[in-house]
C-alpha cells in the first residue's frame, strides 16, 4: 500500500506540472546561447589558396593553350622560369618534365588567338618560342 500511495505522489497532477515546466525551463535555457560567433582568419591563408589554384591550373594538361619557351635540362629551366618571372609577371609559367628533356610553359590560354597574340611579344626575347596544345 506505501508504494502506491508513493506513485500516486509522484504522478499528482501538480508534481507532474512541476517537473515538466522544470524540464522545459533547463531545455529553454540550454538553447538560449548567443549566436555571435566572430571567425578570425590569418591573412596569409587567402594568398597561400590563390597560390595553390595557381599550381593546380598549370599542373593540369588541358585542352588549353601553352606556349614553350625552353625544352633541355632541369638547372636551365630553372633559371629560364625565374628570368621568365621577372620580366613577365601577368603570365604563369611552369616547368614540365617529358622524359628526357624538362620544358618550360607559359599560359593557359583559352583561344588560339590569344596564344598567338601572347607568342608574338615573346618570340622578341625568346625566338625559340612555339606554341603547343597540351593533350593533343
Amino acid at each position: 500500500m506505501y508504494k502506491i500511495n508513493f506513485i500516486m505522489r509522484i504522478l499528482s497532477p501538480k508534481s507532474l506540472f512541476l517537473n515538466a515546466s522544470f524540464i522545459a525551463f533547463l531545455t529553454v535555457s540550454a538553447h538560449s546561447q548567443e549566436k555571435n560567433i566572430k571567425v578570425t582568419q590569418d591573412p596569409k591563408f587567402e594568398q597561400l589558396l590563390n597560390e595553390k589554384r595557381k599550381i593546380n591550373s598549370s599542373l593540369t594538361v588541358n585542352e588549353r593553350y601553352k606556349i614553350q619557351i625552353f625544352n633541355g635540362d632541369s638547372e636551365n629551366a630553372k633559371k629560364m622560369l625565374q628570368d621568365f618571372k621577372k620580366e613577365f609577371k601577368t603570365l604563369d609559367g611552369t616547368i614540365v618534365f617529358n622524359t628526357p628533356t624538362y620544358k618550360v610553359w607559359i599560359g593557359n590560354f583559352k583561344t588560339k588567338i590569344e596564344a598567338e597574340r601572347n607568342l608574338a611579344d615573346l618570340k622578341k626575347k625568346y625566338p625559340n618560342a612555339l606554341l603547343i596544345k597540351p593533350g593533343k
